[in-house]
């Protein structure tokens, strides 16, 4: 396996269109994604030696995204605000070279504003999966 640069993932927002057009958002220096999926237990007094066991194909599955970075432009700014600002459910694409591109709609559940007196203003934001999530291999 080869080592990949992590400026490589890339953040896109969607679109109104059908099927949506995704456009970079920002210059992230760090990301983070998490993949979930909640079990449900479904163990019983006559599973195997009392070992637990787990019902396949039925959990709860979720995908959380954080970036922090620098906002590409002032559209992508004021694009980002108005989904915070009103709370819209809006399609995300996120490009993970050599893995695959992960789609659907997202949340904007935490939206955070920093800057140094002497250096540049920086955001982070923290999306949620509010739907069914699409992948494919790259």
């Amino acid at each position: 396996m080869s080592v990949m640069a992590g400026r490589d993932i890339l953040l896109k927002l969607g679109d109104a269109a059908s099927p949506p057009v995704f456009t970079s958002m920002a210059g992230l220096r760090m990301k983070s994604i998490a993949l979930n999926a909640r079990t449900i237990d479904v163990t019983h007094a006559d599973s195997p030696d009392g070992w637990r066991e787990l019902l396949g194909g039925a959990g709860l599955k979720s995908c959380s995204l954080t970036g922090a970075g620098l906002f590409a432009n002032r559209d992508a700014d004021r694009k980002v605000r108005e989904i915070f600002f009103n709370q819209t459910i809006a399609p995300w694409q996120v490009i993970l070279p050599g893995f695959g591109c992960l789609e659907g709609p997202f949340v904007l559940a935490a939206l955070d504003y920093s800057g140094r007196h002497d250096g540049e203003a920086s955001w982070s934001m923290s999306l949620a999966s509010a739907g069914a999530l699409t992948f494919a291999a790259l």
